[in-house]
């Protein structure tokens, strides 16, 4: 099955202005002032012009003549040649990214290589298909098949064809496709973004996404807060916004407004950044304003990110998402190789709190080595912890991996596992990680598990919420779908009803229960999750300084009064404002 995921491409300075001079023609312009409202994700605010993604020229798929037999070998190989060149320089990006990025990254580019799609094409190529007209064919058939399976299938659609056009361009000699390096600070707007786009984005040039699709917790979302850049999805309307338009993007509220008054833009732009510059100056450790502790934590995926968090104020590292060693290979790594890992992340936070999540595979992040079955629906089937049935040697090579890499450095982290849907799968867990001398808690993810709570914190020491995949699972809204953005909003009152029973009984046994989703980094509804209870808060790096900083300007009777008023709304929308209305 497949696996992907994001980088920047450079485009000539003629071919962006093409790009502009292409948008603003085939666009219609929006009245002056209109504001279109989107699902906010990142918070901020940017006032800068429209630059959209370049995209090939419209291809005549049938003008090509059919290849003639002797000439369909060398077909064949010019369409595998440009295949491995294009996953070539996604693995070299990957290799010098970091973080979320990397992980993508390296997916996208493991993607590019997938032998589903290229047996597809290749069997076109050798019935005499030129390759061009064959790559769309064996996309083309991949997309309909994933459409039609929807969920986590569906939102490989976007990955797919990006990586269509790429290998297109690399057989035609055309320069990649992808996002103009603007050469002044841009705003970028597009219906969707391959995360092959958005990884490698300079925030200093590109200040701002907004998209017509995606949802708040898909690739691009997660991109932006790590960038720190303001970021709304799902907005209709964005389309009609030519290139070169001046829109003021307010990531809190949600809005994109087309040519703004000047002054006012800028007057808005300025108090955002000295809100910011406030944040900057935020140094922890965790506190409300009258002094109740809150660990601000951060998530990393390797060494180089949890390095790179280091020089922020995060206090420990509340997410180490394992996934990034096991992904982009064809073996499993060895205790030894996991352990070198491991130790890089234990190290950089010496003597700090350290919380490891055993390997979250499946659905959209297969594992070449793991035998995963085909299914219907991948993201309600063996993924997680459930991998671990079948392969149970994965999990225990792991645990030997965390707890070496722990001996090493003399660091003893705490590990939790995901997907963890009953008290039985969490007493399991606890006894084998208690076995490797290591604390255990589980991800809360599935709402039996937040309704089971209190039973299975009987068997670990701690819970941590993923609020992207309860808000998913609860939902029952694929999250990265445009058309359900709102139903997978983090404030949707089911979800943070769900938070608060889980806190409860956190509380109730005396046990520590965090937030790691991307809920967590958003400041405002931060200080909501610490009035339900919530002890701690572990976000992308990027966003600590705004989390910890807004809960310092806070109360916890501010919090607790926030987060009673927010239970008692039926919509996301009314729990925001009711947020926003005790908090400011």
């Amino acid at each position: 099955m497949f696996g992907f995921t994001p980088e920047r491409v450079d485009l000539s300075t003629d071919s962006c202005n093409l790009v502009h001079m292409t948008a603003s023609s085939s666009l219609t312009s929006l009245s002056t002032g209109t504001v279109l409202q989107g699902v906010p994700v990142v918070a901020g605010v940017q006032y800068a012009p429209v630059i959209r993604p370049g995209k090939l020229p419209a291809l005549d798929a049938d003008s090509a003549p059919e290849v003639a037999e002797a000439d369909r070998p060398a077909e064949g190989e010019r369409f595998v040649t440009a295949a491995a060149t294009v996953a070539g320089r996604l693995r070299d990006r990957a290799a010098h990214a970091t973080g979320s990025a990397s992980e993508v990254l390296a997916a996208t580019a493991t993607l590019a290589q997938d032998r589903a799609w290229l047996g597809a094409a290749e069997k076109r190529i050798k019935e005499g298909t030129p390759a061009v007209r064959a790559v769309v064919g064996a996309v083309d058939q991949f997309v309909d098949l994933f459409t039609q399976l929807g969920g986590l299938m569906a939102e490989r659609v976007t990955d797919l064809r990006d990586i269509r056009d790429r290998v297109i361009a690399e057989l035609r000699g055309l320069p990649e496709p992808g996002v103009p390096v603007p050469d002044v600070p841009s705003i970028l707007c597009a219906e969707d973004l391959a995360p092959a786009d958005t990884a490698g984005l300079d925030p200093s040039l590109v200040v701002a996404l907004a998209t017509t699709l995606g949802g708040p917790t898909s690739h691009t979302a997660i991109i932006a807060r790590q960038l720190g850049i303001p970021c709304i999805v799902a907005c209709p309307g964005l389309d009609d916004i030519p290139a070169g338009t001046m829109v003021l993007v307010d990531g809190t509220r949600g809005t994109v407004t087309v040519t703004p008054d000047e002054t006012a833009a800028r007057e808005a732009v300025a108090e955002a950044q000295e809100a910011a510059a406030k944040a900057a100056n935020w140094s922890g450790p965790g506190a409300t304003a009258d002094g109740h502790v809150v660990a601000v934590l951060a998530n990393v995926q390797d060494g180089a990110a949890a390095r790179s968090a280091r020089e922020t104020a995060a206090e420990g590292i509340g997410l180490f998402r394992t996934e990034l060693c096991f992904l982009n290979t064809d073996t499993e790594p060895t205790v030894d190789e996991q352990a070198e890992i491991y130790a890089e992340v234990l190290e950089a936070f010496a003597g700090r709190k350290v919380v490891v999540r055993t390997l979250d595979a499946g659905s959209d992040k297969p594992l070449k080595f793991a035998g995963h079955p085909d299914e219907a629906n991948p993201a309600l089937g063996v993924r997680g912890i459930r991998i671990a049935e079948n392969n149970p040697a994965l999990l225990t090579h792991q645990l030997e991996g965390i707890a070496a890499a722990a001996e090493r450095t003399g660091n003893q982290p705490w590990v939790m596992a995901p997907m963890i849907a009953t008290a039985d799968e969490a007493e399991r867990f606890a006894a084998q990680a208690r076995s490797h001398g290591l604390t255990p808690g589980v991800m809360i993810e599935v709402p039996a598990a937040a309704l089971l709570a209190d039973r299975i914190l009987e068997h670990v020491d701690f819970l941590s919420i993923g609020t992207n995949d309860l808000a998913q699972y609860t939902m029952a809204a694929d999250r990265m779908s445009a058309d359900l953005a709102t139903l997978t909003d983090p404030w949707q009152p089911a979800v943070v009803a769900l938070v608060a029973m889980t806190a409860r009984a956190g509380a109730a046994a005396g046990k520590p229960v965090g937030v790691c989703g991307e809920a967590a980094a958003d400041p405002l509804l931060a200080c909501v999750l610490v009035g339900l209870g919530v002890t701690s808060l572990s976000a992308a790096a990027a966003a600590v300084q705004g989390v910890g900083a807004k809960l310092a300007q806070v109360t916890l009777q501010q919090c607790q009064d926030a987060a009673e008023a927010v239970l008692k709304t039926a919509s996301a929308a009314q729990a925001r404002a009711a947020a926003l209305e005790v908090l400011g």
